[in-house]
């Protein structure tokens, strides 16, 4: 007779053979969740020191080729980071510390000059503050001393300045208002326009007080990050987000699916896109000074899809990999899986498309101008294909039996009569 352990070894072994894929662990799988937000974070933090090292070139020597520079690095500094906002809406820490970083839209106004057709703001009565040429101020009632202007200044007073949303001061939005200034074009194309004579001193300087806006550029960047590094160090090896969701496997989970789908449905699909299409409104637009906005929409769909299937390249060319939920749902549900993955190559592709043609001449402010049947089309590939695919991140949900697990909505999805109320 053989062992009783033999027996269960044999038949185990059986069992493993006929299966059409090992279901992972989910702690294996928490793991490469962490380990790819890790990397993620940490790209973006490089990128961000290049970024400041590129803005510190400007500020000490102003000129068109040290502006194009700085716009240049900070174009490059998006793609990781847009790919780590799939880590939101699952995770407190990152939802906490997310709006410091890439709020949006802003009231630019609060920050430097703008033009005059910009006007007041009913809702807002620190849209035109222009804290650049304004050393004090009251905010709330309180006289505020801006004479220097730092990283902590930005953080404490000005971010959200009044307790609304859109006095953004902070994160990569600010540093793009200061580098390319306000987009005048509407839906025509062109992006921002600053002078690198903002930024010169004495008698070069146009729209005065070029020495504190260097200085706010400064503080901005170097706040930038200093918040990137903070985050890293959440997801590095003993970091309190990496706790977190190693210490609870099916917990991250419900993080993992949670953050796809809202990210995708909600956020990207609904706030992002649909929105501005709706209203035919360039204020609408994500990266809206430095028409980068394509650009943002495709790796926000590119980061969808590396959660999912547990992979991420790195800007050094190497990869991050390991145990996926994709094996997970393929082992509960194979046709849940094969349909997820397929939807997820369509809404990159789709998002893709966007991209090309923003590369190709057709800025994404310009797709949502009224009557471009073209750019209204390339749009809504976008919107169909990312709304399609939450449908399988729910069904995901449901064949994992993650239970609570809540998809962020939109007006303009869900109640779109709603957004012109």
């Amino acid at each position: 007779m053989r062992p009783a352990f033999f027996t269960l070894l044999a038949t185990t072994a059986v069992a493993a053979a006929v299966q059409p894929a090992l279901a992972a662990d989910p702690a294996a799988v928490a793991k490469t969740y962490a380990d790819i937000a890790a990397a993620g974070y940490e790209d973006s933090l490089i990128k961000a020191k290049e970024l400041q090292a590129a803005v510190d070139a400007l500020i000490s020597s102003p000129s068109d080729d040290s502006l194009k520079a700085a716009r240049a690095a900070w174009l490059a500094s998006r793609p990781p980071y847009m790919q780590t906002e799939a880590f939101r809406f699952g995770n407190a820490a990152v939802d906490d510390w997310e709006g410091k970083v890439n709020a949006w839209p802003l009231d630019e106004g609060l920050i430097d000059y703008v033009d005059p057709s910009y006007g007041k703001s009913e809702e807002n009565d620190l849209a035109t503050l222009n804290v650049i040429a304004n050393p004090k101020f009251v905010i709330s009632g309180t006289e505020v001393d801006a004479t220097k202007i730092t990283p902590e200044l930005i953080s404490g007073t000005l971010q959200e300045a009044g307790g609304i949303e859109a006095n953004v001061a902070s994160g990569y939005h600010a540093v793009e208002f200061l580098l390319w200034g306000q987009d005048l074009n509407g839906t025509g194309p062109g992006a921002g326009n600053r002078a690198f004579t903002d930024y010169a001193q004495g008698e070069a300087c146009t729209n005065g007080n070029c020495d504190r806006r260097a200085e706010y550029l400064k503080a901005a960047t170097d706040l930038l990050v200093t918040d990137l590094a903070d985050m890293a160090l959440q997801w590095a090896t003993g970091g309190s987000a990496r706790a977190t969701i190693e210490s609870d496997p099916k917990a991250a989970l419900s993080a993992i699916l949670t953050g796809m789908g809202s990210l995708s449905y909600g956020e990207v699909a609904g706030q992002r896109m649909r929105l501005g299409l709706m209203l035919n409104d360039p204020e609408e637009e994500h990266d809206c000074f430095s028409d980068d906005t394509a650009d943002s929409h495709y790796y926000d769909g590119l980061g969808i899809q590396n959660v999912y299937l547990g992979k991420y390249t790195r800007i050094d060319g190497s990869v991050v990999s390991g145990a996926s939920i994709s094996e997970l749902v393929a082992a509960a549900d194979p046709a849940v899986d094969a349909q997820l993955k397929s939807e997820l190559d369509a809404s990159v592709a789709a998002l893709g498309a966007i991209k090309k043609a923003s590369e190709g001449g057709m800025a994404y402010d310009q797709m949502l101008a009224a009557g471009n049947k073209e750019g209204e089309d390339l749009v809504m590939a976008g919107v169909n294909g990312l709304v399609t695919q939450t449908a399988s991140i729910q069904r995901a949900i449901t064949v994992l039996g993650l239970s609570g697990t809540s998809i962020e909505g939109s007006d303009s999805l869900d109640n779109p009569s709603a957004v012109f109320q």
